[in-house]
């Protein structure tokens, strides 16, 4: 059986920056207050992402973002006292509350967002280290560097999110600065379009035929697909053959 899905031409945010070092504040700004709805949309499910960075964040043909490969999120939080336990994330992303092991919740998700927006605004990583164990001391320990090139309100939200206190940081109900929407670094923001994605991107993937695969990586698009392996070999003669004749669905949008 093969799953189909939406083809997002517009490649994804790690190709783009690297073309560019780093997005202006008004770019970053669009690509955060997008990201922010996917997260709060999941997290109001009871899902943590835990799995945020640029690899995985794509644009449509339009320049808008999409969440991409849910792989490591955490469902039914709610029914699970909302408390999660399982390392795991990309090194650089990972909140400190993971490393020592702790239980931890969607805060890590704001954590995770707050390094991609650093590396949105400033083109480099905010924690540094030779191998994992120098990476995860700074980020345990060390203060991230904000140049004067980014603005007052920009670091001050970097700060809120680099909140080690799970419980304060900003995303968080008890974060003293107030809801993440309501940030100074948000002012003026038109959350209602921004939901209903009527605000326009700030930048349009160049995208020339509807199987343009420019905006990404060579080395994702001269990869051989490959089939999940079966184990168990016995089992495809086990599986009724009728089962799944003339499977098939679309999700009405792309009708």
């Amino acid at each position: 059986m093969f799953f189909v899905m939406e083809y997002l031409k517009g490649g994804d945010l790690m190709h783009h920056i690297q073309a560019v070092k780093k997005f202006d504040e008004n770019r970053s700004r669009f690509y955060a207050c997008e990201i922010i709805i996917a997260l709060q949309f999941l997290h109001a499910r009871g899902i943590i992402y835990r799995d945020l960075k640029l690899d995985n964040i794509l644009l449509d043909s339009d320049g808008h973002i999409h969440l991409a490969d849910f792989g490591m999120c955490k469902t039914e939080m709610n029914r699970e006292n909302g408390m999660a336990s399982t390392f795991c994330g990309t090194p650089d992303y990972i909140a400190p509350e993971i490393i020592k092991g702790q239980l931890y919740n969607e805060a890590v998700d704001f954590w995770s967002f707050g390094v991609l927006l650093y590396e949105m605004l400033i083109g480099q990583s905010p924690f540094h280290g030779e191998g994992e164990d120098e990476l995860f001391d700074s980020i345990l320990n060390e203060r991230p560097y904000f140049p004067k090139s980014i603005g007052k309100e920009a670091a001050k939200c970097l700060s809120a999110l680099f909140d080690r206190n799970p419980n304060t940081r900003l995303g968080m109900p008890e974060c003293p600065d107030g809801p993440i929407r309501t940030h100074s670094f948000f002012r003026g923001v038109d959350w209602k379009r921004y939901e209903a994605r009527q605000m326009p991107p700030p930048f349009k993937p160049s995208v020339k035929s509807p199987n343009d695969i420019s905006n990404f990586d060579d080395d994702f698009t001269q990869e051989k697909p490959t089939l999940t392996p079966i184990a168990d070999k016995t089992l495809l003669a086990s599986i009724d053959p009728e089962a799944f004749l003339n499977f098939s669905y679309t999700n009405p949008e792309f009708r």
